[in-house]
């Protein structure tokens, strides 16, 4: 575990510890912060005929038996976005949500192939997202930085035009992702456009091991070569797999009330991640879709420490992981830990 600063502090003060804390959000899906107002706004403004007649119905329809169920909901949602200041616009609210709850540093995942599928170009998608990250950095003091996945119920060959599109744009993200609908999708699918991207110096990312099995990790690894895994929870049904990401370093993008939201667990206190943190692997908590799966980060954190009974040590090492795992610059991380040891001082007077 890392070393917190040598304070005690009241177990009383945790809650108001978990949201005061500085920490980074790793695991999250800019399109997955689209709250109900805001696509019924955007509708609104684009003319777009929703099949909900109200925001309460479309809230009413966020009860998931699974990944693919959100995402038919979650592919409704994103068909307000249009406009590259309707990106701003969903960026923007996320990013002032980051600043409340004391994000420092986001990662944010886009789906292009979302949008451009739709006919919205690829330059709409990015220039909206970015001038909103931009603002966040200087409006805010927020770090944010854009990872564009591809989705892996399409084809590899739909990936590479994806990412042929995205090159012009290469400036504005800095890495890839995976995710959509992990069954039957196994890594090795994009092995080609992923040996592509890390010629291109990209960041490497994939979702692997939240629906499908142990040896989605093992190929994200070994074939995709990512430098963290999203989800990965599935990982503890194979030792020998979590001693290799304990040894390795290699951090695991955790979204504990995503997991009980699409029933990976059934409830809170049933979730791996404690087990996980203090065998040594290197565990983040993030939010994936807060618009749908019940809340944003602080509330994951809230939440998943009192389903799980943390402490404030395992909250040190979780928002510690969370900058370890960051592609930010090393002086970034180190003035980042700074401020959260800094934090966690005060607590203790």
């Amino acid at each position: 575990m890392a070393a917190m600063p040598a304070v005690t502090i009241d177990s009383s003060k945790l809650p108001a510890l978990l949201q005061a804390m500085p920490k980074a959000e790793l695991h999250m899906h800019i399109e997955g912060s689209l709250e109900p107002e805001l696509i019924f706004a955007l509708a609104q403004r684009n003319g777009v005929q929703l099949s909900y007649p109200s925001v309460e119905a479309l809230r009413a329809a966020y009860a998931f038996s699974d990944l693919q169920s959100f995402l038919d909901i979650y592919y409704a949602g994103a068909s307000v976005l249009l406009k590259e200041q309707d990106f701003h616009d969903m960026a923007w609210a996320y990013l002032s949500k980051c600043k409340a709850e004391n994000i420092l540093r986001t990662e944010m995942f886009f789906d292009p192939q979302t949008h451009t599928d739709r006919g919205v170009p690829f330059e709409v998608v990015i220039k909206g997202l970015s001038s909103a990250c931009e603002r966040a950095r200087t409006e805010l003091g927020v770090s944010a930085a854009l990872i564009m996945c591809f989705l892996r119920h399409l084809s590899e060959d739909e990936a590479l035009a994806t990412l042929e599109a995205s090159l012009p744009y290469k400036d504005h993200f800095i890495g890839v992702g995976l995710d959509s609908s992990e069954r039957g999708h196994p890594p090795e699918k994009f092995a080609r456009v992923f040996a592509r991207c890390q010629e291109l110096g990209l960041h490497l990312v994939a979702h692997a091991g939240e629906e499908g099995p142990p040896q989605y990790i093992y190929n994200a690894l070994d074939i995709l070569h990512v430098e963290r895994i999203d989800h990965g929870v599935r990982c503890v049904e194979d030792p020998a797999l979590v001693q290799r990401l304990i040894q390795q370093g290699t951090a695991l993008t955790v979204c504990p009330l995503s997991n009980v939201k699409l029933c990976v667990f059934k409830d809170l206190k049933q979730h791996n991640l404690k087990t996980l943190l203090r065998q040594g692997v290197k565990v983040t908590i993030n939010s994936d879709d807060p618009a749908y799966f019940g809340g944003y980060l602080n509330q994951n954190y809230l939440e998943t420490a009192a389903a799980l009974d943390l402490t404030a040590q395992d909250a040190y090492t979780l928002a510690r992981n969370s900058f370890e795992a960051a592609f930010a610059s090393e002086a970034d991380k180190a003035n980042w830990i700074a401020q959260l040891d800094q934090t966690f001082t005060r607590f203790a007077a």
